[in-house]
Order: C-alpha cells, then structure tokens, then sequence
C-alpha cells in the first residue's frame, strides 16, 4: 500500500465548494496507478471564507479521501514542525508538496525560505528515512506581475530549492522537482490571480502526476480535460 499526503497552503487546502487538485489526483491515481494506494493525512476540511476557518467539509464532490495536511495562509515555516509527526501517524510514503507562496508573501525572503525547506526535508526523514517527495515551484500570482522584487524572490526561491534538491536527493528516498505547467495562466487556470480553478486543479495535479510518471515510472500520462 502506496500513501500519499498532499502538503501545502491555500491552493492545496481549497475553500469551500471546491474539488481541489487533491480530487483530481486522486482521480488520477485510481485510473492509472496498478496497485493500492490510499490519500493521508491529519486533516480532511477545506477553508470556509465566511468563518475565516478551516471547517468546511462542503467538497464539490465529497466522496473521496479528503486527507491532507494543508492549510490556508500555511507555509513552509508553518508546517515544518508539523511533518515529522504527521509522517509517523500517517506511516506516509510520498509527500506531494506545494509550498512557498505564502512563506515569501508574509514571513521571509527566498534564502531563509529555501533554508526552512531543507528543515522540512530532514524532519521528515527522520520520521520516515525512506520517504519520497515531489515538490512544485512556486507558480508566481498576480502579485509576481505588478512587484518585480517579489517576482525575484520567487525566481530566486524556485532556483535554492531546485539545488538544494538535486543536492539532497538519494537513492532510498528520492527527492523531485516537478515543473510548472506551460499552459499555466493565471488569468485562466486561478478565479483570484493565486487560488485554481477547476482547469487550474487539474494542471496542478498533472504536474504531479507527470513528474512521477517521468521519473518512478508511476502510474501513466495525466490526460487532462479538453
């Protein structure tokens, strides 16, 4: 039995009323992955807008595994001290990873980020030294269009992890970098300039996706929507 966490902040967690791109990689999985797998982690809600919380359970669809550690406005520096205890409960074995954003946007640059991120990896190995993760770059939002110092910081942050990864990665427990979608467009694929819309779900979760299959031979091409 494969388990997969999905890890991150508001793009990961979803707020109310939506699929989440965890739905559709769960989706994903369950049609193209040849052996069992299961979706874990210590939190299942989704963000609520009117309470400010995250205690919805009002998924588009609610019938899958919601499990996650995710939460809105959460980052690297929020999660780091969360992991290891997570990844022992959960006996998790890949960790999808979608962080950063929220890290350069209120609490550090790209140099303490990238340093809070290489924490997060050891802290879980040392729950699991086996563990394999897939991290996404940070997708630059619309505050990456209209601030070129902050456009810099994610720039700069996307180029740290990508080193720190290749200079970590091991045998027994694989670290990947998967790639920001080229058709992503965040006029399209996000209804705020940061947050996914259903087109934007599904691009996050075939980056994923393809990153696994290009590098682990996991499961197949992500066939996304026409």
């Amino acid at each position: 039995m494969l388990r997969f966490m999905p890890v991150g902040d508001s793009m990961t967690i979803g707020s109310a009323g939506e699929h989440t791109w965890r739905y559709r990689m769960w989706q994903h999985l369950r049609a193209t992955y040849g052996g069992p797998f299961k979706i874990v982690g210590p939190r299942e809600t989704l963000y609520d807008k009117a309470t400010d919380a995250a205690d919805s359970y009002e998924y588009a669809d609610p019938d899958f595994p919601r499990a996650h550690l995710a939460g809105w406005g959460e980052s690297w520096h929020d999660l780091t001290p969360l992991i290891g205890e997570a990844v022992s409960r959960t006996r998790a074995d890949v960790l999808l990873i979608s962080l950063g954003l929220t890290d350069l946007g209120f609490h550090a640059n790209a140099e303490r980020t990238a340093a809070k991120a290489l924490t997060f990896i050891t802290e879980a190995r040392s729950a699991n030294s086996q563990i394999s993760m897939v991290l996404l770059p940070v997708i630059p939002n619309t505050r990456a269009e209209t601030d070129a110092d902050f456009a810099a910081e994610v720039t700069l942050l996307n180029e740290l992890v990508a080193k720190s990864l290749a200079d970590l990665d091991e045998p027994t427990s694989p670290l990947l970098l998967a790639s920001v979608p080229e058709s992503y467009d965040i006029n399209h694929d996000t209804y705020d300039g940061t947050h996914p819309t259903a087109s934007g779900e599904h691009k996050i979760a075939a980056a994923f996706a393809e990153a696994m299959y290009q590098a682990w031979d996991l499961g197949e091409p992500y066939a996304l929507p026409a």
